[in-house]
């Protein structure tokens, strides 16, 4: 095969309909297998925002420099002769495809082959992707600055943030202003609940969103949320941790939250202020001592009491993303690259000099 990029783009198809909804204009790239010969032992050198694992148990990683795969002994960036673009969120859906939201510059699907390039040109709300996430449905929820919009495969519908509020988008085509705190996190629930935080917490009941507010108050500075494996959410963000159980709501830790992640354990895993004075002499696995943020553990068997037992276990200047993979490693992303914890120690993939 020819060592080229092959660009093809096709007819734009006709409008479906009027206000809410659009049908893309599908813009194909394809990479031969020269573009994969760029591997490499070292990891990404810059933002790490978000990591998952694929089935096929390869670790992919949305960063600042691309998206990287690493197939346990090398690393590979898949976007790198695609584009330049700096990504911030990933997804596999249960195709197989995989999403990947960058920072201003288009959300791109992938198939393994061809790069699909969708824009606020096609239909989207927003060009850049903060969170992206696949109902039980299939539908496709993409998270920007300005809002959230929805993908069936074929149309959209927008929602904009407004006013403190998340709003149904009747106007096709219209460019919304970026809000302050753009959507940062989707989830859905064990009973189909859509949960979207931004600068505040907010429940899609299929028709409308909602606002979630904890002690008659709303949240601030939304960036995480997760359902637990009995069924709690946890919310993480500027107002600290909380966990809510279907009727109360608790605060954990009112410590600034950037991730929440829960392992197969039934242990929560956080990305958040350290809680400590940050000049104690820590031990060297931890990194550096004088960093502001932490990755934590709060353990499983004490989760549920009102004071559960946390160990910070590494720091940095602050730390992004959290996934467990299949052989139980921690990996974190933080501003210059992607980290795994084995339990004892932290591998940073950097290149040793």
């Amino acid at each position: 095969m020819a060592k080229y990029l092959y660009i093809y783009i096709l007819p734009l198809i006709t409008l479906l309909s009027v206000a809410c909804t659009q049908q893309p204009q599908a813009k194909k790239v394809l990479i031969d297998s020269s573009s994969f010969a760029t591997r490499t032992m070292q990891g990404p050198n810059r933002i790490t925002r978000n990591i998952i694992q694929d089935k096929k148990g390869n670790i992919w990683m949305a960063t600042f420099g691309g998206v990287y795969k690493y197939d346990g002994k090398y690393f590979t960036n898949i976007t790198a002769k695609v584009t330049s673009a700096r990504f911030f969120s990933i997804l596999q859906d249960r195709k197989g495809n995989f999403w990947f939201g960058s920072v201003n510059a288009g959300t791109y699907r992938y198939d393994g082959k061809y790069f699909e390039k969708l824009t606020s040109n096609d239909g989207l709300l927003d060009n850049g992707a903060g969170a992206i996430f696949e109902d039980y449905k299939g539908n496709i929820w993409l998270g920007g600055a300005s809002g959230i919009t929805r993908y069936n495969g074929h149309t959209y519908d927008r929602y904009i943030l407004k006013n403190n509020g998340i709003y149904k988008d009747f106007a096709a085509n219209t460019k919304h202003a970026k809000h302050l705190y753009g959507v940062t996190t989707i989830i859905e629930d064990k009973h189909g609940t859509l949960w979207v935080g931004a600068g505040g917490m907010f429940r899609f009941n299929g028709k409308s969103f909602v606002a979630f507010n904890h002690n008659g108050r709303p949240f601030k500075n939304i960036r995480s949320v997760i359902e637990d494996k009995k069924g709690n959410i946890w919310i993480g963000g500027a107002d600290g941790l909380w966990r809510y159980d279907g009727n109360t709501i608790m605060n954990i830790t009112k410590k600034f939250v950037g991730y929440v992640y829960q392992d197969k354990a039934g242990n929560i895993w956080t990305s958040s202020e350290r809680a400590d004075n940050l000049y104690n002499n820590l031990p060297t696995y931890k990194n550096d001592n004088k960093a502001a943020w932490a990755l934590s553990r709060y353990d499983a068997n004490t989760l549920y009491t009102k004071k559960p037992t946390v160990t910070e276990v590494a720091y940095k200047p602050i730390i992004f993303g959290i996934l467990e993979d299949d052989k139980g490693n921690i990996w974190f992303g933080d501003f210059d690259g992607v980290h795994r914890y084995d339990g004892k120690t932290i591998t940073d993939f950097k290149v040793k000099k």
